[in-house]
């Protein structure tokens, strides 16, 4: 038996798991008659197969997981069920595996770029399918966040382990992580119908109101129609919508508190909720009068519609577009892509290196500055009241390191296929963040489908890398880790 046969029994069940997602728009193609129930039908039945095999061939191994084998287990949960993912949208729309894949890891990862045209027209079920990956694998994320990443230090709000209070400090898996992500599951749950029903409130039909409902929760950025929001050009979806993703945008683990203790206490001393707002409300005001006073609008009121949605759909790496806002001068967008980079909180279902970080690094910059004036001077970090050990400063100064380093050699390397610069750079960014669109050909009118295969590729690693916060992917591809 190999090493690893434990986490290939585990494997198993998860993929046993993630087929049972599959009965839902299974179901619902036989209820609709949209045609797209034998791909489902099929992709179901080769993915319970496959786990069942894959769990039966190492039932015996049942020793507990190692971090190696937790480490391990995560890249392959991230990498492989996007592959059973895509056997329905290969079957009924004749994608290849390439596009397909691209379409599901996309979606699991709650980046929400697509490849796919014509969405107004798809089987009903297959967008079902599309958006219930975002939501499934937006909570994904989480669990992730609270079980796994503390091993590596890089954590959000588990950075301070024992000394921070409510359900993200844990640092072990242990029977608590499992009932802390039991009850995360239940808030995110009600979330998520609180805003299926207002999107129906405001106009949406329940099924789109139910698609819409799965990708806002899990900052995913699908849709059911090819304008995106445009679709609807409606304030008061609109508005539902900022106040959703403003909400999923936030630390999911204040918000357990918030709701278990029925109070908005836990987000007064959040240290990063404050700053999340304060951030977008700032970029709104800017954009909005910079749009306005450009010439693009007329109107500063309709400067702010729009400015607000596409704002806080972009610095919360959600991708939705209600107008093609790369249109914009260029400063707009482009400011709206660094938002994607820290503006979400750690713990939330966003991308980008989170706030929590983004804090961290520019108190160092301020210690550092500090001690050039003061060589003498005592400079503690402090977050959330908390000193932040040293260990924890160096971890977030190598993650600040290696997401600039992904970045650069990535747009480097769609650079040298040939893509435009802007093109490159912006669909990186989009991808490590999580974001979905970014600009030129991959802007948010178009679609990447336009990439070539190698370059669609180096995006579909981007994702996983931004999902998977980096070092996570890294760590299981270091010749160290296969070393017995």
């Amino acid at each position: 038996m190999s090493r690893f046969s434990p986490v290939y029994r585990a494997l198993g069940m998860i993929i046993m798991l993630f087929g049972l997602t599959m009965l839902a728009p299974l179901i619902f193609s036989f209820a609709v008659a949209d045609g797209a129930a034998t791909a489902f039908d099929e992709a179901f039945a080769l993915t319970m197969l496959s786990g069942a095999f894959l769990w039966f061939r190492y039932r015996r191994c049942t020793r507990e997981l190692s971090i190696r084998d937790g480490f391990l287990m995560v890249v392959l949960v991230w990498t492989v069920l996007p592959a059973f993912a895509a056997v329905p949208l290969m079957l009924q729309l004749g994608l290849s595996h390439t596009d397909a894949y691209f379409e599901t890891v996309s979606g699991l990862t709650t980046t929400g770029a697509t490849v796919i045209e014509h969405l107004d027209t798809l089987p009903m079920s297959i967008n079902l399918w599309r958006h219930e990956l975002v939501w499934v694998g937006g909570m994904g994320l989480i669990v992730l966040a609270i079980a796994i990443l503390p091993l590596l230090g890089i954590g959000g709000r588990q950075m301070f382990k024992a000394e921070t209070p409510g359900p993200m400090k844990d640092a072990k898996m242990t029977p608590r992580i499992a009932q802390t992500a039991k009850g995360l599951w239940l808030v995110y749950l009600g979330v998520t119908v609180a805003c299926i029903v207002s999107y129906h409130w405001a106009g949406m039909s329940w099924f789109d109101a139910l698609c819409h409902g799965f990708s806002t929760m899990g900052l995913g950025g699908f849709s059911t129609h090819d304008a995106s929001f445009g679709y609807f050009d409606s304030p008061a979806i609109e508005l539902v919508a900022i106040v959703f993703m403003l909400i999923a945008g936030m630390n999911f683990g204040t918000l357990f508190l918030a709701v278990t203790g029925r109070s908005l206490r836990p987000y007064l001393s959040d240290p990063e909720a404050g700053w999340f707002i304060a951030v977008c409300l700032a970029s709104i005001l800017a954009i909005a009068i910079y749009i306005w006073k450009d010439g693009v609008y007329a109107d500063l009121d309709v400067a702010l519609r729009q400015a607000a949605f596409n704002v806080v759909s972009i610095a919360t790496t959600t991708g939705y577009a209600s107008v093609d806002y790369a249109q914009w001068p260029m400063f707009a967008p482009l400011w709206m892509l660094f938002l994607s980079s820290f503006a979400t909180s750690a713990g939330s279902t966003g991308g980008g290196i989170k706030m929590m970080r983004a804090l961290l690094l520019y108190r160092q910059v301020y210690r550092e500055i500090v001690h050039a004036v003061h060589p003498s001077a005592v400079y503690n970090i402090r977050i959330g009241g908390h000193v932040a050990p040293q260990p924890i400063l160096f971890a977030v100064l190598a993650f600040a390191f290696m997401y600039m380093v992904s970045i650069v050699s990535l747009t480097l390397i769609l650079s040298f296929t040939g893509l435009d610069i802007v093109s490159a750079f912006t669909a990186i960014v989009a991808s490590v963040n999580n974001t979905g669109p970014g600009l030129g050909v991959v802007g948010p009118s178009t679609t990447f489908a336009v990439l070539e295969d190698f370059q669609t590729w180096v995006c579909i690693f981007a994702m996983l890398l931004g999902r998977l916060e980096i070092f996570t992917l890294l760590v299981v591809l270091t010749p160290a880790f296969w070393r017995k």
